[in-house]
């Protein structure tokens, strides 16, 4: 008999050495056969949840102490209130019912800062009109952009085909699995290449963005304010599901969005939390006008957009310089035009 409970040589879903892996010395490990299930990391007794939940339907009540000393059977309970939400409410999107890395890609660009309902529309038409990354990489810049209207931040969609071009001219057409490697493309930042790694490629990369960032504060940091996220990447790390990632993100995801709901926002309490300024009258708005306004009318002198634009003169003579710097748009003889 092995200490996990299993007669000596027997076969089983996992590993017989990988389940008798001993713990850390003080650590008992426990009899109940569905927490062993869950302890695939042998950290995981350290960093559970605190209290048992009654039912997946509600909000539950903040952990009450601290992140160090929560038991296997809490971590089981965390599991089951998050899986069994999921199992219940689960939303369902057009990205996550494919693997395929372009369309998870691009998806992955268009949800960073923009709400899933914008996203749904947009998503669809652009893989329609560019399905894979050569289409992208040799499509018109201004095509690119005007099937990205309605999404904002417009420089994503140009660092998007700047990858694309990258990866059919360096990598084969093929995109890499590896965050490191990820990281290397343009546009995309730890986040972004977590959240690739895990889905499309179902890697159990450490993915914490503002909904799992959200369970986490609430399950384990009540009270606290400004929560760092090094406090929650070891929590994330112990509890990802490592055989599938990618259904325990979305899972996280899908329970994080409804604790907003029904909560005031646990992660508001986060150091990283950011309140977007109103859109009314900013810079974002205007850089939009200009690409909206180029895009639809074609090429206009300054005094033509000034004049169509609700800022002053200067505001916009200083964001087109700023937008023909990035490659946004492209300036000609006194003329203003949609990038080529």
């Amino acid at each position: 008999m092995t200490p996990c409970g299993r007669r000596a040589g027997s076969p089983g879903k996992r590993n017989a050495t990988r389940c008798c892996r001993p713990l850390p010395a003080g650590i008992a490990r426990p009899k109940n056969r569905k927490v062993r299930k869950f302890m695939k990391n042998p950290k995981a007794e350290r960093i559970m949840p605190t209290k048992p939940h009654r039912t997946a339907d509600a909000p539950t009540p903040a952990a009450t102490v601290s992140p160090s000393s929560p038991t296997p059977e809490e971590f089981v309970a965390f599991r089951r209130l998050v899986d069994g939400h999921y199992h219940r409410h689960g939303r369902s999107f057009p990205w996550r019912e494919t693997t395929a890395p372009y369309a998870i890609l691009v998806s992955e660009f268009m949800l960073q800062q923009t709400q899933t309902a914008r996203v749904l529309e947009p998503y669809e038409k652009f893989l329609a009109a560019f399905p894979d990354f050569a289409t992208l990489a040799a499509a018109p810049p201004a095509a690119v952009l005007s099937h990205w209207q309605g999404l904002g931040y417009n420089r994503r969609a140009r660092y998007l085909q700047r990858l694309a071009a990258e990866v059919v001219d360096t990598r084969g057409g093929h995109l890499p699995e590896t965050e490191p490697e990820l990281l290397q493309l343009p546009g995309i930042g730890p986040a972004t290449a977590a959240a690739v790694s895990a889905f499309a490629f179902s890697r159990p990369a450490i993915l914490i963005e503002t909904n799992i960032r959200t369970v986490y504060i609430h399950h384990f940091f009540a009270g606290r304010e400004t929560v760092h996220d090094r406090e929650i990447r070891p929590l994330v790390a112990a509890t990802v599901d490592r055989d599938d990632p990618r259904s325990w993100y979305y899972a996280l995801m899908d329970y994080g969005v409804a604790l907003k709901q029904r909560l005031p926002n646990p992660s508001r309490r986060s150091r990283h939390h950011q309140r977007q300024s109103t859109f009314a009258g900013s810079t974002r708005q205007l850089r939009g006008l200009i690409i909206k306004t180029l895009l639809g009318d074609g090429e206009q002198d300054f005094d033509q957009l000034a004049a169509r634009l609700p800022f002053p003169a200067d505001h916009v003579r200083e964001t087109l310089t700023k937008l023909v710097s990035e490659g946004m748009i492209r300036e000609g003889e006194e003329l203003y035009g949609p990038p080529e």
